[in-house]
């Protein structure tokens, strides 16, 4: 079903579960008001969501770039849990998804997301008049609704391969084996969102990806011997998922940084800039984080500079990617300018494994 079938009106207030609510009075969010800027009143909404690349972590620092160094009021929003904590595992949170209403783009780094309908009807709406999205990592399967899920938006499984240009298909390059080396694609060298991009490099995996046939690929991903930019790529040959067809695992390499536009029933359309990369660790990249807010330049028509600023405002130290390895105990505020994110509270111990009873000899 077409996303824009999907579309219902716009709730004036929205009811959350216990799972998704706060403390009375606790905020949220954080929103960074904007310096001097070309973003100047435009207004950025970061959604954050998912469980093992801390974009709750990545999100916020390139929130405090676009607010500070270029002029967009940027609000981020955070899965949590009851008592107000940061928690990305709790996929069926977003409390403060109301200020989608008043977004004028959209920069998003979800995953298998569920949330209640009358979240998704602002995401929906937003998505529907056309803002321009920039969506980095696991975004490609933002959404994943059971079949047994009661909501009214499982078609929404598909927004990756229908709007972004892509879903998930698989991990091409191993996750902590082979680190990704970005290579500009061959007739994309003058593209302005790749002014002033060199070095790319993060230490997350390269994943398998086919865009639509009207994206353009700025970007491919080599897969690296090792962890080290200086590494070599490497030369084994892996199956391809989506065809099962044999081919070496940089032979093409696959693309992980495109744009297209996504145009819906009625003629709206929506600029996107996707990454498959943009693990919290792979934003210490200063060529990724350049051209991840060129996206955002660029998905609103601005000049792109010859070098955009992306000069950390507060030092950023991000936790390496794991599940279940995002700081315990943060809250929205721990975001704010000015701040240095604590490492939050020691994480709860490991349950203990029972161990099997002592096997008895049987009675002769």
């Amino acid at each position: 079903m077409p996303l824009r079938r999907a579309l219902l009106p716009l709730l004036a207030l929205v009811s959350w579960s216990s799972a998704s609510a706060a403390p009375a009075g606790a905020p949220v969010s954080i929103t960074y008001e904007a310096a001097a800027g070309a973003g100047e009143g435009r207004h950025l909404v970061f959604l954050t969501g998912d469980e093992e690349y801390r974009g709750e972590e990545g999100l916020p620092m390139l929130a405090k770039i676009l607010s500070q160094r270029h002029g967009f009021r940027c609000t981020v929003l955070f899965a949590l849990d009851p008592d107000g904590t940061i928690n990305p595992d709790n996929n069926a949170s977003v409390p403060g998804i109301a200020a989608l209403d008043s977004a004028d783009g959209i920069v998003m780094a979800l995953r298998f997301r569920q949330w209640p309908d009358a979240a998704m009807r602002h995401f929906a709406a937003a998505v529907a008049r056309g803002v321009p999205i920039v969506a980095l990592r696991t975004s490609t399967h933002a959404f994943r609704f059971p079949a047994n899920h009661p909501g009214a938006y499982k078609n929404f499984n598909n927004f990756g391969r229908e709007v972004l240009g892509e879903n998930w298909v698989s991990h091409w390059g191993a996750n902590r084996r082979g680190a990704t080396r970005g290579t500009i694609e061959p007739g994309a060298e003058s593209d302005p969102l790749l002014r002033g991009v060199t070095d790319v490099f993060g230490d997350s995996g390269v994943y398998e990806t086919h865009p639509v046939a009207d994206a353009k690929i700025l970007l491919r991903g080599l897969v690296l011997k090792g962890m080290a930019p200086t590494d070599a790529p490497d030369t084994y040959k892996k199956q391809r998922h989506a065809d099962k067809q044999e081919q070496p695992i940089n032979n093409p390499a696959m693309p992980i940084a495109w744009t297209r536009t996504h145009t819906h029933a009625d003629g709206t359309k929506n600029r996107v800039f996707c990454t498959t990369m943009g693990a919290a660790t792979d934003l210490l990249s200063e060529g990724l984080r350049r051209l991840v807010v060129n996206g955002v330049l660029w998905g609103f028509g601005l000049e792109i500079p010859a070098a955009t600023d992306v000069r950390y405002v507060d030092p950023f130290e991000p936790a390496p990617y794991s599940f279940k390895g995002y700081r315990r105990g943060i809250v929205p505020a721990d975001h704010a300018l000015g701040k240095t994110l604590r490492a939050g509270d020691p994480r709860p111990p490991m349950p203990e494994k029972k161990s099997a009873p002592a096997k008895t000899e049987p009675k002769k």
